[in-house]
């Protein structure tokens, strides 16, 4: 994995493109430890920078920026492509010769030969690259199919740049930035600046799935875009061409995609490894995995002190069940709390999914043994994992047959008593009810009235994905722009409303949420992370599967849990999803209490003229009273605070 940016102007000398750009790569260089290069062409005005993390191909033929064969084609190239052997071989026959055995240098042979955006069709990985094509005089910008690696564009004044992380931008001499107030808007909504909106007015993300092509390093130069791969069209193929057969053959067929997938995704040069947590993915990653090596495979789990947030115990009995060999550290409220002075920093723009903290514990955990780790990512969004795939449709199934007005007449009642009401009253009935009392009842009751006024089944799914319903409740200056969340038309027409959730997760909270906390958190320690899920052979062999075997009989996962059954018994995971979280509703009325009232502070918002201070002190007075729990709106607020402050 690694780290890449660039400049593109005729401005200046070509030894101040140089010097521009290496402070960029600089800045990332926890991106790409082992190495660092530059390339330019000055006729050209552009200048290519690279930073390395060594992981195929240790030798200096590995280096970049890399030039084809030919030299017409030079590129910085962030990722991973794990066919580049049969792309190699398939090259080969044709009479390609090759001085290394890197995926670049195959990736460029594939350019001369098929060109760019052909190739990249024709590409099985996570990649975020720049190519400059010298004979045309043109920059190609892509990004893989999922999001996995991050890629950020923009105009600096009058001159073009591009780097794998904002603060690469940001060190370029001519930075000017001013916040987006309306990506500052989808922030609160979201807890993540969704893309192709950054933070800032004049930076931009390259969408998951495209190609940009820039002929121009004019300022506002549009350029041409390729779609070379649509989640929306693969949905729909998906859904109107299921595969058919039995549950048997369809366990196999699951279980046959994933273990390929899995052996060329442990191709390494460098020490291996995997995230577990003891839940369903990544105990089934691990599993195929351990069922594809001759050795032990390296498990990594991060232990908390605190129940209901725990699941190193079952992460161990998965461990030994395997036989993999597994390390564990328990960490301190002290060591977890240590981690978030380093946010700001660490994700660049304000990010607020709280469970990047012990994402990058373990992450760090993981480094101190590993250089890359396989994780179980995308395994809710492709198999059902999540509870608003069920629990949605029973919830629309319920409501749609309510006159909207008596909903609304509900809604009120049900808010009409606090949620600290309702948590009495639940913990009253909690001996009667299966499993005890639920965690947070009065509040998911709250949820629950602000989701039952919804004329549309995408409209109550927006909903339940919501921070802040009302960004503009707080957020001064501008209303949130438009996503995919907000346009039918960009929404597929899936039969069940379960799918058409799973399709939205999948282009908007897995490459915003997800794969951005995971990319960040194990860069920071460069950790190379690698999800087999995203795979987009998994993805579309995910999306031809039947729905009655990802959710079935109101639990998701099936097919998932039907093969992980094959490797560990059903005793070891067979139990609630946990999550992966932290104790920030206690923490705010404790430890960090001190800290959040000085981001929070009434005169501080009012001068900053970011937040209605009104807003913002009101649920923070709720919030330690204990009459509410705001913990994620709250988080919201502090982590763009602190992200403005550092």
């Amino acid at each position: 994995m690694c780290g890449i940016a660039g400049a593109w102007s005729f401005d200046g000398t070509g030894d101040a493109r140089e010097d521009a750009v290496r402070r960029m790569t600089t800045c990332i260089s926890h991106r790409g430890p082992d190495d660092h290069g530059y390339w330019s062409d000055d006729a050209a005005g552009i200048g290519l920078g690279h930073r390395r993390l060594s992981i195929l191909d240790m030798s200096p033929s590995g280096h970049q920026p890399m030039a084809s064969r030919s030299s017409r084609f030079v590129t910085v190239f962030n990722g991973e492509i794990y066919n580049f052997r049969e792309l190699r071989d398939e090259l080969a026959a044709g009479g390609a010769t090759f001085r290394g055995h890197s995926d670049t240098e195959v990736m460029l042979a594939a350019f001369e030969r098929w060109g760019v955006v052909p190739t990249v069709g024709r590409m099985a990985g996570m990649f975020a690259l720049a190519v400059w094509d010298r004979a045309e005089r043109v920059l190609h910008l892509i990004r893989d199919r999922l999001g996995e690696k991050p890629l950020y564009y923009g105009w600096v004044g009058d001159t073009f740049v591009f780097g794998s992380e904002l603060k690469a931008l940001r060190a370029h001499p001519k930075w000017q930035g001013n916040i987006n107030r309306g990506a500052l808007a989808l922030f609160l909504r979201h807890n993540y600046v969704p893309a192709p909106y950054s933070i800032y007015s004049n930076i931009r993300k390259v969408l998951p799935g495209t190609a940009l092509t820039f002929r121009s390093s004019e300022p506002g130069h549009v350029p041409t875009l390729d779609v070379y791969w649509s989640a929306r069209d693969m949905t729909l193929r998906g859904s109107a061409q299921t595969v058919s057969g039995t549950d048997e053959e369809l366990i196999a067929a699951c279980e046959a995609r994933l273990s390929d997938t899995i052996r060329q995704e442990m191709i390494a040069d460098v020490p291996l490894g995997a995230f577990l947590s003891g839940g369903i993915d990544s105990s089934l990653i691990v599993a195929l995995m351990q069922a594809n090596s001759t050795r032990a495979v390296k498990t990594f789990t991060i232990g908390f002190h605190v129940p209901e947030f725990n699941e190193a115990e079952h992460a161990r009995e998965v461990a030994a069940h395997l036989g993999t060999e597994h390390t564990e550290l328990y960490v301190t409220p002290e060591e977890t709390l240590n981690v978030i002075p380093r946010l700001p920093a660490l994700y660049d723009e304000p990010f607020a999914d709280s469970s990047q903290i012990p994402t990058f514990l373990v992450a760090q955990l993981a480094r101190q043994h590993v250089t890359v780790a396989l994780s179980g990512d995308g395994g809710d969004e492709l198999f059902g994992g999540y509870n608003r795939y069920f629990l949605g449709q029973r919830i629309w199934g319920k409501v749609r047959r309510i006159p909207r007005s008596m909903r609304r007449g509900v809604a009120s009642g049900l808010r009409a008593v606090s949620p600290q009401r309702w948590d009495k009253v639940f913990a009253t009935v909690g001996g009667v009810l299966p499993g005890g009392p639920p965690a947070m009842a009065g509040d998911r009751i709250h949820k629950l009235a602000g989701v039952l006024s919804a004329d549309t089944q995408e409209q109550l799914y927006h909903d339940i994905v919501s921070h802040w319903p009302d960004p503009r409740s707080v957020a001064l200056g501008h209303a949130e722009h438009g996503t995919v969340l907000t346009d039918p038309s960009l929404w597929p027409q899936l039969p069940e409303f379960a799918s058409r959730m799973m399709y939205l997760d999948l282009v908007s909270y897995l490459p915003d949420d997800i794969l951005v906390k995971v990319d960040r958190a194990t860069m920071g320690v460069s950790l190379e992370s690698r999800a087999p899920f995203l795979d987009h052979r998994v993805v579309e062999f995910a999306w031809s599967l039947p729905h009655h075997v990802k959710v079935r009989d109101g639990v998701g996962k099936w097919i998932l849990r039907e093969v992980l059954a094959k490797h560990v018994p059903r005793r070891l995971f067979e139990r609630p999803k946990m999550g992966f979280g932290v104790p920030i509703d206690r923490w705010l009325r404790g430890p960090l209490r001190a800290w959040a009232e000085e981001l929070l502070d009434p005169s501080r918002l009012r001068q900053e003229g970011y937040f209605d201070e009104r807003a913002v002190t009101e649920k923070w007075q709720e919030h330690q009273s204990g009459s509410r729990n705001w913990q994620y709106l709250l988080w919201d607020v502090l982590m763009f605070q602190a992200w403005l402050r550092a």
